[in-house]
């Protein structure tokens, strides 16, 4: 975790994003959050995300995501260096899936 970002307003936020209870509440409240455009920057991030775990191309990325190469490098560092916060969440989910 970075010590940086902990604060008593991000766990505030934090703890209101794990009471959210189904995918409606969450587009509600992130509606209201963020804007489009930033909502929407993290669903790209996270689409990246999975898409490098399935060791797809930057080229291939890009024309599926449209995300651009610094993007894409950026998601590809936090997967290699980061808090462990996207493959946690996306073995998850590929759990579910099963």
């Amino acid at each position: 975790m970075n010590i940086k970002l902990k604060d008593e307003y991000t766990d505030r936020l934090f703890n209101a994003i794990l009471k959210l209870e189904n995918i409606e509440e969450c587009y509600d409240f992130f509606e209201d959050l963020g804007t489009i455009n930033e909502i929407k920057a993290f669903a790209q991030r996270f689409a990246v995300a999975s898409m490098l775990i399935e060791k797809k191309t930057y080229k291939e990325i890009h024309e599926k995501t449209g995300a651009s190469e610094a993007t894409i490098s950026r998601v590809n560092r936090s997967l290699n260096y980061g808090a462990g916060g996207y493959r946690l969440i996306l073995e998850r989910l590929a759990e579910e899936e099963k």
